[in-house]
């Protein structure tokens, strides 16, 4: 499948800047692709520890239309124990350092962990997605602003081993808009430009079934930060709790497509997926319906 070619001056309005005068544009909606080289990622975990494996898949989901490729080494779903940094770091660096020899495809390091963001730029990398929005590691906002990435800050209510043990809100939006606006002002403090910041409201990060519905439905009340908005709800268990059934986590793809559409409506620039293909023909289906552009 060919990726489309954004190349006429009037698509550029808007875009993140990358290194080596790269950018992504937001003149349409982004897929980011999810590649997990993980033994315990809710969804995929197992499938792609192996080196060649994970490289053939990120190829595949480039091929279907995927415009970043996120590498994450460490799983980030409710109970996960913390991973040591030298097998998050011997997991991510060999796949970054091969899709890099044969693609120059956007990739986005999914730690919280400044040295393995570190090493994961240094072979390659051209994001940062941090989990804990920078909170987690004293040492990740010099990286992010020594390097000048783009950084991913999504909003979580505790760690991945507690974030669902009975998460509670009294105004759940109004909660995320004032974590956004403090972590805006700590990157701007340390130096981060304002134009590498993209925010991601975490759902299913410390979030009850009806905090995750009240987020999307007021998905655009966040964009009056003026900054990319990024969504990842791909295969998770709020889906289920929706549509209860004999069903695995990567036979939620219906839910997720559902979910996609309705976040890109409301304002989502990039979309954090594992079924890459399928997400790519939905959006081009909307793209070519939508009437308010």
């Amino acid at each position: 499948m060919q990726k489309q070619v954004l190349n006429r001056p009037e698509e550029i309005k808007e875009a993140i800047p990358l290194s080596r005068g790269r950018e992504l544009p937001l003149s349409r909606p982004l897929v980011m692709g999810i590649l997990n080289v993980t033994p315990d990622s809710f969804s995929d975990g197992g499938e792609f520890l192996d080196m060649e494996e994970a490289v053939k898949h990120a190829v595949q989901m480039e091929k279907e239309g995927a415009d970043i490729i996120d590498i994450g080494g460490e799983s980030s779903r409710p109970g996960a124990e913390p991973v040591p940094e030298d097998i998050e770091l011997d997991r991510v660096l060999p796949v970054i350092d091969e899709i890099r020899s044969i693609s120059q495809i956007p990739i986005s390091i999914d730690t919280y962990k400044a040295t393995v963001a570190q090493a994961a730029i240094e072979a390659g990398a051209d994001i940062v997605n941090d989990i804990s929005a920078l909170r987690f590691d004293d040492n990740m906002a010099g990286v992010v602003s020594t390097n000048k990435v783009p950084v991913v800050l999504m909003h979580m209510k505790g760690t991945p081993r507690n974030m669902q043990e009975n998460p509670t809100y009294q105004n759940c939006i109004k909660e995320l808009q004032q974590f956004f606006l403090e972590r805006i002002e700590f990157c701007h403090d340390s130096g981060i430009d304002k134009s590498k910041l993209i925010l991601d409201p975490g759902i299913g990060f410390g979030k009850r079934l009806s905090d995750n519905l009240e987020i999307l439905t007021n998905l655009n009340i966040f964009k009056n930060f003026s900054l990319p908005l990024m969504v990842g709800m791909s295969r998770k268990s709020f889906i289920d709790k929706l549509h209860p059934g004999e069903f695995s986590a990567g036979n939620h793809i219906g839910g997720s497509i559902a979910g996609v559409i309705l976040a890109i409506q409301k304002g989502a620039n990039i979309v954090r997926v594992h079924d890459v293909g399928e997400t790519v023909e939905a959006i081009k289906i909307l793209e070519a319906l939508r009437t308010d552009r």
